[in-house]
């Protein structure tokens, strides 16, 4: 059974996109799944392509939004990292099962600035920030231990005083030109309702989709 907040967000839908602003509809539908999804309510599916054409996706985590996009974080010399470099386009989907809805968007992608990355990385837990630099992103491992091993010599050079970012460690925004807000409806009669707009700097423009 739905829930009231649940049936208001699907009554009040056609309103929300008349109003002509995704990203504020956005931060609505992602504050209703962090108080329902039991895990990682920003997880998010990423697809990027390389020069080769072949697309890939993997899952991540969305850590900020605003008006000009979507941005996670990763290590640029990972495979996400290389393909970004070949082709600064990306499309990302975060799909909230308990809440039957969805977001996708796509467009092309931006690296943050430099002090945004610095104040993210450093609100990270301490662990986390070594591993950074532990870990060679998407690279051959001969072993867990080798792992292993790695996170414990950087743990040792750090054992005194701030972790640093490494110059490879980075975020990425993507700036979309395209947004879907998709959610359920009986009979697989969904609602889907897209903006658009030709390119990042632009205004939306808005149509519903047959689902």
């Amino acid at each position: 059974m739905s829930s009231e907040s649940e049936t208001a967000g699907r009554d009040d839908l056609d309103a929300q996109v008349a109003a002509g602003d995704p990203f504020a509809l956005f931060g609505e539908w992602l504050e209703l799944a962090t108080a329902k999804e039991p895990n990682d309510p920003n997880a998010m599916a990423l697809a990027t392509t390389g020069a080769d054409g072949l697309p890939d996706v993997r899952m991540v985590l969305l850590k900020g939004f605003d008006e000009n996009g979507f941005v996670f974080y990763t290590n640029t010399q990972s495979q996400k990292g290389n393909e970004l470099a070949e082709n600064m386009q990306a499309a990302g989907v975060l799909h909230w099962k308990s809440l039957r809805r969805q977001v996708r968007f796509r467009g092309p992608a931006e690296l943050v600035s430099a002090e945004e990355a610095d104040a993210y990385f450093a609100s990270r837990p301490r662990d986390s920030r070594i591993g950074a630099w532990a870990s060679q992103q998407s690279r051959p491992l001969e072993s867990r231990f080798a792992l292993e091993k790695a996170v414990a010599k950087q743990a040792a050079r750090f054992a005194i005083g701030e972790v640093p970012r490494p110059d490879y460690w980075t975020g990425f925004r993507i700036r979309p030109v395209y947004i879907e807000f998709w959610m359920d409806r009986p009979f697989r009669l969904h609602d889907r309702h897209v903006f658009r707009r030709a390119r990042p700097e632009g205004g939306w423009t808005t149509q519903r989709l047959y689902p």
